[in-house]
């Protein structure tokens, strides 16, 4: 005997596809992303070819690997000020490891993630034990590995830039992984654009598919509570600090492969634009709320407006003004987007 369902069940709430689409994070960043290309197809001409495409996606994947983590940090309630500086520490000890010790070029790259991912589970569980905000627990990590880099770099180099490790058994290959390009007809595509869409992929499953993602937005959406009903809030936590280490370490390896050298200045005040990105893909500050996907429209707003400037042949000294009055308005749109989800809910 098999049990039919009951027609009209009113235990089970029915959601039209509007509804569902104004409850979606992303909705503000994903018109806002519109309202950009639309204004740079039409004041830059070079802005639609697809060389120019191929430039902008690899601007915005270079913010978009950190700016994913970033956000689950942040819809999971903290800050990492941390973020920017910690990709030139990934890159700074597998140069310096590498060279120094004259071992494989992956050598110094497996001790970077491990470096890495230290500092991150670091910057969590001082998190956990002092109950300290993530503001000032991160600040002084910034400010530490800020000095460690310039220090170490001077230090053991005698300058404040890496040597050259081009020469060295391994290098070809760890490029083809952190620093390669894919031709596809006429246009060269980044790795980093790979790179980008593999962390959007996961961090969407991990979000939406899987309990760790359930666990994220309910300790961002508080913390007492949820460890109330259960949640491992400090697991979770660390966890994403974490997550936010291994997109450092993915991102300094590029800027190492890339460039060959790194600069041990490089790196400050990107976390802010990470903390951007995701905010002007629907993360609220107060977290609880947003989505990997928002992250990455947001990454793609800003390399639309870096380079569409350029081909708009503008100065450039303008960037941080569209840049502020973006993340201004796509904040408003996307409360006001909340409000009506709410509203129609």
């Amino acid at each position: 005997m098999t049990a039919t369902p009951l027609a009209g069940d009113e235990r089970l709430l029915r959601r039209s596809v509007w509804r569902k689409i104004l409850g979606r994070p992303e909705l503000g960043s994903v018109v806002g992303a519109a309202a950009v290309f639309l204004f740079f197809s039409i004041v830059a001409d070079s802005f639609l070819r697809p060389s120019s495409l191929s430039t902008v996606l690899y601007a915005a994947s270079t913010i978009g690997i950190m700016a994913v983590p970033v956000a689950l940090l942040m819809i999971g309630g903290e800050f990492d000020l941390s973020a920017g500086v910690l990709v030139t520490t990934s890159a700074l000890v597998s140069s310096m490891f590498s060279y120094q010790m004259t071992a494989n070029v992956w050598v110094g790259v497996g001790v970077s993630l491990l470096v890495t991912l230290a500092v991150g589970a670091f910057n969590g569980f001082m998190l956990t034990r002092t109950r300290l905000p993530s503001f000032i627990i991160t600040l002084g990590t910034f400010l530490m590995l800020t000095g460690l880099n310039l220090g170490f770099t001077k230090l053991i180099s005698g300058t404040v830039s890496t040597k050259s490790i081009s020469d060295m058994e391994g290098f070809e290959s760890a490029k083809k992984l952190f620093a390669s390009q894919l031709s596809i007809g006429s246009v060269d595509l980044k790795v980093t654009i790979l790179w980008w869409a593999a962390l959007i992929a996961v961090a969407t499953w991990i979000l939406l598919r899987t309990r760790f993602g359930n666990w994220i937005f309910a300790v961002g959406g508080g913390a007492d509570a949820a460890r109330a009903v259960g949640v491992p809030v400090f697991r979770t936590k660390i966890g994403l600090y974490m997550g936010v280490a291994f997109a450092a370490w993915v991102s300094g390896q590029h800027l190492l492969f890339s460039y060959d050298v790194v600069q041990s200045g490089e790196g400050v005040g990107n976390e802010l634009i990470y903390i951007i990105a995701a905010v002007i893909g629907g993360c609220l500050i107060t977290g609880g709320y947003g989505s990997a996907i928002g992250s990455a429209v947001g990454a793609f707003i800003f390399g639309m407006t870096s380079k569409g400037i350029v081909y708009a042949e503008w100065n450039p000294d303008w960037f941080k003004f569209f840049l502020g009055a973006m993340l201004l308005l796509a904040t408003l749109l996307n409360a006001w987007v909340r409000k009506r989800a709410e509203a129609t809910a």
